[in-house]
């Protein structure tokens, strides 16, 4: 075997854990791929010769990927932050595939990916790459341009931000969950507001994200009277929902006359549901769901 073809098959072994590290940085699968795709094309120009700890070497350039990406879109985002839903990893109940289980390992649901966004892209790296991949300090100094000190203060005030605002773990059982999810939906459509607010917290919150398709319907609802109005108003008698796991949580993909329309994630914690993410803008939401429909 050459050299050449040794670091082709040494980077793919790898590849899962460089996408799992571009997804959480990022947000987003097509962006997460983009800059694995990145990452080899400039392995490949430099080689590997000299480097004794490749895996580590890999992770720093897919880090400075990332963090470049991020930084330029934070000068160009146009949508309001708090409408924005990150991807999803979406799979068939009642498991996740292989790769699917790469992306989600430690429990990255997706209330954590929509705290992340609310930090800084140095915040972000520091958080990501030591919480939730272990990478020392000293490393991660060389990739923001700080100390190792400085380094650590950033994953220090990103835990702070997270623990501030990270809502509560989903209920363990999914069973429960999905009950709790299709008496939403039984509420919604049989238009039964008082039974749609018995499943809905309190504080609830739901978030639309129909990005630059109709930026005008993307929105953020407070409280369960709020949320309950606007789920009323979006059961349309020729939708359709398939249950779907998302995030590794109850969800569906919602269909509107038989196309794609939307995938929702639901967030239940303690038998209530406490967040509510939907993604509809068409683009997004064929990618993310590629393959679901014809999957076993």
């Amino acid at each position: 075997m050459d050299e050449k073809q040794w670091l082709v098959n040494r980077f793919e072994e790898d590849r899962p854990r460089l996408q799992a590290v571009a997804y959480r940085m990022l947000g987003s699968l097509a962006d997460a791929d983009d800059a694995v795709q990145e990452t080899w094309l400039r392995v490949s120009r430099a080689g590997a010769g000299g480097v004794e700890n490749l895996g580590g070497w890999f992770t720093t350039i897919v880090s400075r990927v990332c963090l470049n990406e991020l930084r330029s879109r934070n000068a160009r985002r146009e949508q309001p932050l708090d409408s924005h839903v990150p991807d999803f990893v979406i799979s068939r109940e009642p498991a996740l595939q292989p790769e699917e289980e790469a992306l989600m390992a430690d429990s990255v649901g997706l209330a954590l990916l929509v705290v992340l966004d609310t930090l800084s892209p140095a915040e972000r790296l520091a958080f990501v790459l030591h919480d939730m991949f272990d990478l020392p300090f000293d490393e991660i100094a060389s990739m923001v341009g700080r100390s190792p000190e400085a380094a650590r203060q950033l994953a220090s005030r990103a835990r702070r931000r997270v623990r501030g605002v990270e809502p509560p773990s989903a209920d363990k059982d999914l069973n429960r969950q999905r009950e709790v999810v299709d008496a939403f939906f039984r509420a919604a459509r049989g238009g039964d507001l008082d039974a749609l607010v018995a499943v809905l917290d309190p504080d609830v919150v739901l978030r639309a994200d129909f990005g630059a398709w109709r930026p005008n319907l993307s929105r953020v609802a407070h409280g369960a009277e709020a949320v309950a109005g606007q789920a009323m108003l979006a059961a349309l008698p020729n939708a359709r929902v398939h249950s779907a796991l998302v995030n590794g949580t109850a969800g569906v993909v919602a269909t509107l006359d038989g196309r794609l329309f939307a995938v929702m994630g639901f967030l239940v914690v303690q038998g209530r549901i406490v967040e509510i993410n939907v993604i509809a803008e068409p683009e997004r939401v064929r990618r993310i769901t590629a393959g679901f429909f014809g999957s076993a």
